[in-house]
């Protein structure tokens, strides 16, 4: 099963400056509940946008053209399709970004795991590809407004291709 899990924002916003746009506590404990134990894809930017490198408990594959890198903690492939023949076929695989791994993951996905945050940022230089809902149904959501730790409504949303 080929997940993409992504939080972003109205406009489609997902990071700038190779920073995440929200620091939502329980999108991030939802994230952690779904990958543990799996595999994560990202691209070396992503990768590069951890403060402590490696993921624990996961198994930590990056996407890089750069032949001769060493990624500490993870596994180095240079193309998504590399990566995926890499992982067993009863593998759980979340695409974890950026941006131009999500596109090219879109089309292999079975299925989306969204954090829809209600608000558009001033400023993004990152986005997810549109969500077709020609190809993709919604099949569950989970709405939640402000509170002390979180700063703008959000929805947990998953997807499954059609």
């Amino acid at each position: 099963m080929i997940s993409i899990i992504v939080c972003i924002a109205q406009n489609r916003a997902i990071g700038y400056e190779n920073k995440l746009l929200y620091w939502l506590p329980n999108d991030l404990k939802r994230f952690k509940q779904l990958t543990t134990g799996h595999t994560i894809i990202m691209g070396r930017r992503t990768f590069e946008s951890f403060p402590k490198g490696a993921l624990p408990n996961r198994r930590n594959v990056v996407l890089s053209r750069q032949v001769d890198a060493h990624f500490e903690g993870a596994e180095h492939y240079s193309t998504l399709e590399e990566a995926l023949s890499g992982c067993r076929p009863d593998e759980d695989i979340y695409i974890i970004g950026g941006s131009t791994v999500y596109e090219q993951a879109m089309p292999l996905a079975d299925r989306l795991l969204i954090t829809h945050v209600a608000d558009t940022p001033d400023k993004a230089d990152a986005f997810f590809p549109i969500i077709d809902p020609s190809v993709w149904r919604e099949t569950n959501r989970e709405d939640y407004g402000t509170d002390e730790k979180h700063q703008f409504p959000y929805s947990f949303v998953d997807y499954k291709r059609i």
